[in-house]
């Protein structure tokens, strides 16, 4: 059996939500995304109506995202930040974030630089949920790691 700490868990969640909030927001690249996404000002209203659930849900997913990161660093013993960065947010994005984000250029007809805002967020966000995830988990009593001797870091799995 594999443990699998929850408090990292959150604090990745609310750390990609955070970092979504700052990435499109209208000073950084927010007013450039709602021109390419073809985002009205109406629709952008309408959708402040629906802000809390929107972000909830946003939680979550990410919690997800950041509960299937913790059990493949787990089970791959990734347990520095090299490895978190490298090895678990590196590989994930350039699996699943570059490759299936594709359609919105192939298949959408959305522009370029659209793909490049959307994919460069989700980079910046894995690579520091990676992060909080292998220290998170390192510095807590009950974590996905037993530090043997604290200095070799390795993951616990039984």
């Amino acid at each position: 059996m594999i443990a699998v700490t929850l408090w990292p868990i959150v604090a990745a969640g609310v750390a990609s939500v955070l970092i979504g909030w700052v990435w499109y927001h209208p000073r950084v690249f927010g007013t450039t995304w709602m021109r390419l996404a073809n985002v009205t000002p109406e629709m952008a209203e309408r959708g402040k109506k629906m802000m809390p659930l929107s972000v909830l849900v946003s939680l979550c997913g990410s919690m997800l995202i950041a509960y299937v990161m913790n059990y493949i660093g787990i089970a791959f013993h990734i347990y520095d930040w090299v490895g978190a960065v490298f090895e678990l947010a590196l590989w994930s994005w350039l699996g699943f974030v570059v490759p299936t984000s594709l359609g919105t250029i192939l298949w959408e007809q959305r522009p370029l630089k659209l793909y490049f805002i959307n994919v460069f967020y989700w980079l910046v966000t894995l690579t520091v949920m990676a992060l909080i995830l292998v220290v998170g988990s390192q510095t807590l009593v009950a974590s996905s790691y037993d530090v043997q001797g604290e200095t070799t870091g390795q993951y616990q799995s039984e």
